[in-house]
């Protein structure tokens, strides 16, 4: 069975640009967000409360078949977010703004731990920090057209994520700070490499020579 790695950290840090580095520099396998491919996501922006639960439950599922592929498929996977950013932090963040109701966070609940039934909980987090104002700047730069999360609630989501780290138990957790932009330098990647082989008690990172596949949703 391969191994799921999530990098985790607030809209903007530079999960997507983490993710895409490894993969280079190890070939693993991926499953990146992929805003384009989620059918409910222009709807969502549009009309916040009507789609707000389907474009949620869309981004579980995905998620879910995501780590799913990449287990699957015997390679060692890097996911930018994962399942666990999209119920732990957006679930929550949709509910406290009023996006989703009670009784709809409740269905994503069941189907959260339907799927941590299913598949195992991620074998290791790596964890992006930089200062708030860091990530704005980085926030506002990337300039997607379609987005979640807007500026004003980047202060919550650092909150929502830290509440989150703090119950996951023995999980390894490997802190990269980003707060410069050269965070995923040659020397740090490589450096990040060897915690990733050291937290995963392996000799290497499996699928570190051959083509990098990117494992989709859906």
């Amino acid at each position: 069975m391969g191994r799921v790695i999530i990098i985790v950290g607030n809209s903007g840090v530079g999960k997507t640009t983490l993710a895409r580095a490894l993969s280079e520099v190890g070939s693993f396998a991926t499953g990146l967000e992929e805003p384009g491919e989620h059918p409910f996501q222009e709807l969502f922006s549009k009309d916040l409360q009507r789609y707000s639960l389907a474009n949620q439950v869309d981004y579980l599922l995905y998620r879910a078949e995501q780590e799913q592929a990449i287990r699957a498929s015997g390679r060692t996977g890097l996911l930018d977010g994962g399942l666990e950013m999209d119920y732990y932090v957006f679930t929550r963040l949709f509910r406290e703004r009023g996006y989703l109701a009670e009784e709809e966070c409740h269905l994503c609940d069941r189907l959260y731990a339907l799927f941590r039934v299913l598949l195992p909980f991620p074998d290791a987090v790596i964890r992006l920090t930089a200062p708030l104002e860091v990530i704005a700047e980085r926030y506002t730069r990337r300039g997607r057209i379609l987005d979640i999360a807007e500026l004003k609630d980047l202060a919550r989501i650092e909150s929502l994520i830290d509440e989150w780290l703090a119950g996951i138990g023995s999980t390894p957790i490997i802190v990269v700070d980003a707060s410069q932009d050269d965070f995923c330098s040659e020397a740090k990647l490589e450096a990040l490499l060897q915690d990733l082989i050291e937290v995963l008690k392996i000799e290497g990172i499996d699928g570190l020579h051959g083509p990098r596949d990117v494992a989709q949703g859906g």
